[in-house]
């Protein structure tokens, strides 16, 4: 067992396989010794868990722990693009999308449950710079969706 699957298995949680594309698009792709992720879902075998905005049909703590499975999801592309996740010595981005009901203002705490639960995996590691955005709608009514860049060796 890697030392990455170690520690997910200490927080009680496994990288699922990846999810496949809903487009014309790769899950993961490397640039020098980065791995860039497309947008992940809060996918769970394949549908996701609830659909529509944060704020309104969707509540904050609901979405922030969808989040968390977009962290999960994104590991699983990065897996996808460079073999070992034990390979990945930094999160240097997170960029975070929350489908928001116009009066919802809490985009961040939302993201929050990815930038904890990374910094519970990868330690120091898992600091990152972060972006949250509110946006109108996302793929498939999705309450959220979140990218991911990662430093490897």
């Amino acid at each position: 067992m890697s030392q990455l699957d170690s520690r997910l298995a200490e927080l009680g949680l496994t990288v699922p396989a990846t999810s496949k594309p809903v487009a014309a698009y790769l899950p993961a792709v490397t640039s020098g010794n980065l791995v860039y992720t497309s947008g992940q879902l809060p996918m769970i075998d394949g549908v996701l868990p609830a659909t529509g905005k944060v704020g309104s049909t969707v509540n904050a703590d609901d979405a922030a722990h969808y989040a968390r499975q977009c962290v999960l999801n994104g590991l699983a592309a990065a897996r996808s693009a460079i073999g070992s996740l034990d390979r990945i010595t930094r999160v240097v981005k997170v960029v975070g999308f929350v489908a928001s009901d116009p009066s919802f203002t809490g985009q961040p705490g939302v993201i929050n449950g990815a930038s904890e639960l990374l910094q519970d995996i990868f330690g120091e590691a898992g600091q990152h710079a972060r972006s949250a955005v509110g946006v109108a709608v996302l793929p498939l009514d999705a309450p959220v969706e979140i990218e991911f860049v990662f430093e490897f060796a």
